[in-house]
């Protein structure tokens, strides 16, 4: 069992690599986990364990997680100790009953019920019993595939379908709140742990970009982002179609490529069906060879080092990557005459846009760059696994603070921070986003408009414009995908609430700290 999971904590090295092992003298008391997760409230877990007595070393999610697991298997170990001891065994017959009779479902159950955040956990215990369980809001996924000699799981289903050879169909999701418990003698059983939450949020940002783009569903999906974006392109383009060239920016924004040509060949094909239709006499050859050869012109404008993910790589080492991941197809559009549409997955911290793309496609001279999202807007960070969890970092974020200051609204940040303080010791039930107040006092064509202007570094000529998924084509691409909290906020778990505030504290904090050095100085 093994799982490469990168830091969500801007650290890196080996002792982060899953998987985990807790290490006992009883074989039945070992434990090894890994896993796809974020936990939101590692503090309160952290104190369920030193009020039993623990102290442990660390207080990163994974750790924490081993530990309390670790806890419980402990205790489960005691009570089956004691049912054999009732029943007279002794030796190493105690061991035995022991390893065949642990309840994995128990410890589960028994760890799991405070637990806030998204996670697909697998495990596996010195008595042979192995598991695989999803979180109740079903944020992060997992699927399976069963038969007389195998169980498989994995995060994605083309990763299972690839390796086995197997049909769509023969694989499984395994639902929220639910687990997969592989006994000793190789019996599963899936068994409902905790129950499923009344709206699941199953994360739409692995629809977008995390997921591979060979899932039948999701193919679809991100073919629909890119057909929703016909109509707002159009407009940046001033339906000037004869003199736009478009590419995407790889790799994975690709497939919304291939949504968004095809939703111009429809829209060019019904033109043309209306100019032939509406003409007064029977065209001429040369008349539908005109009609006809209006097309879309599509070239790979931009190529990528597939090796290298900017998005994933940690902090210190992007901005430097972003600069030399990319490179250009000199002579795929005329210059000065051309119009260039790319579109991206989504734009996050703008990182890749300002210190690579827009640098090196202003190179090409294109009349005008209309930089396309297959997303929204994200606006908020993610605390359930994915590395997004620094509101100074984003961009959309970053432009709204530009707008608040060029109004003269500074004193909003404070009155936002105030609140937030005030949330730290409220129920889970009455806490609030109280972030979405620094969006409010705009729209998104206006947030959209400066991020254009905040990106363009200053020796790019060329024209610039940015488009957006809207919130209505997004889930219309990804009906069955609610967990769509990175863009209008609304966060599925008090947990993440609760770090969201902090977050901004800390963002407001550090900020006023930064000022009164530089005011120092």
């Amino acid at each position: 069992m093994g799982h490469l999971r990168y830091s969500t904590h801007g650290r890196t090295g080996m002792s982060y690599v899953h998987p985990f092992l807790r290490r006992n003298n009883w074989s039945a008391r070992n434990l090894c986990i890994c896993g796809n997760f974020g936990l939101t409230n590692v503090e309160q877990v952290f104190d369920e364990l030193t009020e039993i007595g623990q102290h442990p070393r660390v207080n990163t999610d994974t750790y924490i997680l081993l530990e309390q697991l670790g806890h419980r298997l402990d205790r489960e170990s005691e009570r089956v100790y004691n049912i054999a001891k009732q029943k007279g065994l002794t030796g190493r017959d105690i061991t035995s009953f022991i390893e065949h009779h642990i309840d994995v479902s128990h410890v589960l159950e028994q760890a799991t019920r405070i637990w806030d955040g998204g996670y697909v956990l697998c495990g596996m215990t010195g008595s042979g019993e192995s598991f695989v369980m999803r979180d109740p809001w079903g944020i992060r996924t997992a699927f399976y595939y069963t038969d007389d000699e195998k169980v498989v799981i994995a995060s994605e289903r083309p990763a299972i379908q690839h390796v086995f050879c197997l049909e769509t169909m023969a694989i499984h999701e395994l639902l929220p709140g639910q687990a997969l418990i592989i006994g000793h003698d190789g019996n599963y059983r899936l068994q409902q742990i905790l129950p499923a939450k009344p709206q699941t949020s199953a994360c739409v940002f692995e629809r977008i970009y995390f997921s591979r783009g060979t899932d039948a569903d999701i193919y679809q999906e991100r073919k629909n982002l890119g057909h929703n974006l016909l109509q707002p392109v159009l407009h940046a383009i001033d339906d000037d179609i004869e003199h736009t060239v478009f590419s995407y920016i790889p790799n994975t924004a690709v497939v919304a490529s291939y949504g968004l040509n095809e939703a111009f060949d429809r829209y060019l094909e019904n033109k043309h069906i209306q100019a032939i239709m509406q003409s007064e006499h029977k065209p001429s050859a040369e008349e539908l060879r005109r009609i006809l050869g209006n097309h879309i012109r599509r070239e790979k404008v931009v190529l990528k080092d597939i090796k290298l993910r900017t998005f994933i790589t940690e902090g210190k080492s992007r901005n430097g990557l972003a600069s030399h991941v990319y490179d250009i197809t000199y002579g795929s559009i005329t210059p000065y005459v051309d119009n260039l549409v790319v579109i991206d997955d989504s734009i996050v911290r703008g990182t890749t846009l300002r210190e690579s793309i827009i640098r090196i496609l202003d190179r090409l001279h294109p009349h005008k760059l209309v930089v396309v999202s297959s997303a929204p807007q994200v606006r908020y960070p993610d605390y359930y696994g994915i590395d997004m969890t620094s509101l100074g970092e984003f961009i959309a974020f970053r432009t709204a603070l530009d707008l608040l200051h060029q109004q003269g609204r500074d004193e909003l940040l404070e009155t936002v921070y105030q609140r937030c303080l005030a949330q730290r010791n409220v129920p889970d039930e009455q806490l609030v986003n109280h972030v979405k107040a620094i969006y409010e006092p705009f729209t998104e064509a206006q947030i959209t408009a400066r991020m254009a202007e905040l990106l363009c570094p200053p020796d790019v000529k060329t024209p610039v414009e940015i488009v957006f998924q809207t919130m209505e084509g997004l889930h219309q691409a990804c009906p069955n995908h609610h967990g769509d909290w990175y863009f209008p906020g609304n966060l599925p778990t008090a947990g993440g609430l609760r770090l969201l505030n902090e977050a901004y504290i800390d963002f407001y904090e550090n900020s006023i700290q930064q000022s009164q050095i530089t005011n120092n100085k």
